[in-house]
């Protein structure tokens, strides 16, 4: 219990101060007053304010969704960097203007629901919605209640809209012998073809070094990936950080094919690289430039659609692109030309190249936009296949192969076997032998 202690000063000043006991019992000021009923009124102030953070207090309760989730759920709650970033991104876009005013203990299901139902409204997709209710508030609910700040868990049991199961689209071996022929330079056809034989994430990936891969022995060793972050989120204002485990919290090693290690050895030796040297590197650039394509005749290629004020103009001209701000290739290809021909005659300066601040790890978002996108483009493989998607294709073209199942999933680093048994029968041909069996049936 809280009590108040007289104090007098070196002058003879009589002044009050308040104390209390804090919950680990270490004594605590609540200030000093002129007064002996102010330094009471203090030090119950504190105890009442206290006693609001014991367990079992109703009071509890009365702290905001906001409060809470910012000051107390999320600096205590034990995630991963990069889950933190997408966590405090996602309640500030979708969940702090419905629920932030809101008391914690007024925060019932009907308002959850409510909630799902303006999501899909403005146009958000099951996917998103899905996010955050059944990772993020029930995580913020659950620790709520586990808690006693409220005796109710408002987004237990809420539906929210079906997030449809889309079959995979695997890149076969054509496909991908396509894709790799226009990709630009070798070191990113060595990049993507360790992608493909080894059918690791990206994190690992980019954050192999020479020490990870036994070259005698061909065998390479997954013992830490690295993540992308934005400054606010790393610990040291960075962007990349490393983790000392994949994503499964386990080692595991995988051996790689004769084609691929020699070509690995034959980097290493050619770059000089050191055990502890990234494999592949962020060249530090803005990535290949693409040169304009030669003039097309533009009465070859139709006219634009109307604009503002109902006028139409050829395809493939300045007035195509300024005028009726048509973007298509020819129109784009006649303004890349038009600015090439003035820095040529050196009436324009072009922007000198924007350096990425990198500790050598290659961007994601910089290899999507200035290596993979533009040779799927030159590729031409009929759908889009991301750089993640040479990991489904890695597991595919093994289980079609014939490889053991639980093989493959040690590979692959999954943590169950039916994640790994999604990949069976992936294959454009995968259905070739039940439609065999149904012929000869037929047949009789």
């Amino acid at each position: 219990m809280g009590f108040t202690r007289k104090r007098i000063g070196r002058n003879g000043t009589v002044r009050f101060q308040a104390l209390y006991d804090d919950v680990k019992g270490v004594r605590q000021s609540a200030g000093t007053y002129a007064t002996e009923k102010e330094a009471n009124k203090a030090w119950q102030r504190a105890e009442a304010k206290l006693a609001e953070g014991r367990l079992g207090d109703p009071r509890r309760g009365r702290q905001t969704f906001k409060t809470y989730v910012e000051e107390k759920w999320l600096p205590n709650h034990s995630m991963e960097p990069s889950t933190r970033e997408s966590y405090t991104r996602h309640i500030n876009l979708h969940l702090m203007s419905e629920f932030g005013p809101m008391k914690m203990r007024d925060i019932l299901p009907e308002y959850v629901r409510e909630w799902v139902v303006k999501m899909q409204r403005k146009g958000a997709s099951p996917r998103t919605i899905q996010y955050c209710k059944a990772s993020i508030l029930n995580a913020t609910f659950t620790t709520a209640f586990d808690d006693q700040v409220i005796f109710l868990h408002p987004s237990k049991g809420v539906k929210t809209p079906t997030v449809p199961r889309k079959p995979r689209k695997i890149i076969t071996a054509e496909q991908f012998d396509r894709l790799y022929r226009a990709l630009p330079t070798a070191d990113a056809q060595l990049l993507i073809e360790m992608s493909i034989e080894s059918g690791l994430r990206w994190g690992e990936l980019t954050e192999l070094r020479v020490k990870d891969i036994d070259l005698d022995t061909r065998i390479l060793t997954v013992s830490r990936t690295v993540m992308e972050l934005s400054r606010d989120y790393h610990p040291t204002g960075g962007r990349f950080l490393v983790k000392e485990y994949p994503k499964d919290k386990e080692y595991r090693r995988l051996k790689l094919s004769t084609q691929i290690t020699e070509k690995l050895r034959t980097h290493v030796e050619a770059e000089r690289l050191a055990d502890g040297d990234l494999l592949f590197v962020y060249r530090n650039d803005d990535g290949p430039k693409s040169r304009p394509r030669q003039p097309v005749d533009p009465d070859e290629l139709g006219l634009t659609e109307p604009n503002e004020a109902g006028r139409r103009y050829k395809h493939g001209t300045m007035t195509a692109y300024n005028l009726a701000k048509c973007r298509c290739g020819h129109c784009k290809n006649s303004y890349a030309v038009y600015r090439a021909k003035r820095r040529a005659d050196g009436r324009d300066n072009p922007r000198p190249p924007r350096l990425r601040d990198t500790d050598g790890h290659i961007p994601r978002d910089w290899f999507r936009r200035q290596i993979w996108d533009p040779a799927r483009t030159v590729a031409d493989l009929g759908f889009k296949p991301r750089v993640h998607d040479l990991r489904h294709a890695h597991a595919s073209w093994l289980l079609a192969g014939g490889a053991d199942l639980q093989v493959v999933k040690e590979r692959l680093g999954h943590s169950t076997i039916a994640t790994t048994e999604k990949y069976l029968h992936t294959l454009p041909d995968a259905d070739e032998t039940a439609l065999k069996a149904l012929s000869k049936i037929r047949r009789g």
